[in-house]
């Protein structure tokens, strides 16, 4: 695995003060990797939605099912934005288990992912994986990061994961714009894997909770009409936009947890 470019005094950045989304849905997960900030605020979303953990292993399975489904239909490149800290069957083992040769590059712009990348995410021989500090909000770094471009071959197809990490990017940071350069340099028959909170499923008052715990405005969460017009222009695999505990889940454990107590949309579109 390449890290080329990252800055290895990057953990001057950690702020532990200060929650982090890829602490906090570690801590979600079950993980260890976590400071007491995550850790608290974590557990104010879960006093306002007590279903919240499953959410989260919820949406990580999506991932998987997704990874997988796409691997099986020939995508051997992976593009994940938004890692998190690494766990179990990452994208880069769940693809290359069908394929060895599978190549992923993992994007993100915590320190501590940085770090567990460093340990933790080893390719086969066959493959390749690369990791890069960046931040979704600027596209077009990503893109000309020197990794990316002697990991992935833009010219043949490649699935664009952006799975918990949209409602993190607020109205007026312009998230249509920032998919739409991603989407632009990729191929015809590449995919775009997204999953996006909702709130349109819960009552009001746990809602109105979950805002209070938002103090920062950095969290929104959209519509399943917001989340299509993200989509907008992509051809959207069956069933659509659905729960992430429905797409794709006859093999997942039954019966699947409602649509209210996960909260999470999903979708998987291939770019024409």
């Amino acid at each position: 695995m390449t890290l080329h470019g990252a800055n290895f005094s990057a953990a001057d950045r950690i702020d532990t003060s200060v929650a982090h989304p890829a602490r906090r849905y570690n801590y979600l997960l079950g993980g260890k990797d976590n400071f007491a900030a995550d850790r608290e605020s974590g557990d104010a979303l879960a006093a306002a939605m007590p279903t919240i953990r499953l959410s989260a292993v919820e949406n990580r399975m999506f991932l998987q099912r997704a990874v997988r489904f796409l691997a099986q239909h020939g995508v051997r490149q992976f593009l994940d934005i938004g890692t998190g800290i690494p766990t179990a069957d990452n994208t880069h083992e769940v693809a290359q288990a069908i394929d060895p040769s599978a190549r992923v590059v993992y994007v993100d712009n915590d320190p501590i992912v940085l770090a567990h990348a460093r340990a933790l995410l080893s390719s086969t021989p066959q493959g390749r994986t690369a990791y890069l500090d960046a931040d979704l909000r600027e596209p077009e770094k990503i893109l000309a990061h020197p990794d990316l471009r002697t990991t992935l071959d833009l010219t043949q197809p490649v699935a664009l994961m952006l799975v918990a990490i949209l409602h993190f990017i607020r109205d007026d940071e312009d998230p249509r714009g920032i998919l739409d350069r991603l989407i632009a340099a990729l191929p015809s028959g590449s995919y775009v894997v997204a999953s996006h909170v909702t709130w349109e499923y819960l009552p009001p008052a746990v809602t109105a909770q979950l805002e209070a715990n938002n103090r920062d405005g950095r969290f929104q969460a959209r519509s399943t009409e917001q989340f299509a017009a993200l989509l907008d222009g992509l051809e959207l695999v069956e069933p659509g936009i659905v729960s992430v505990a429905r797409w794709h889940a006859d093999d997942a454990p039954q019966p699947r947890p409602s649509v209210q107590d996960v909260s999470f949309n999903a979708a998987v579109a291939r770019v024409r």
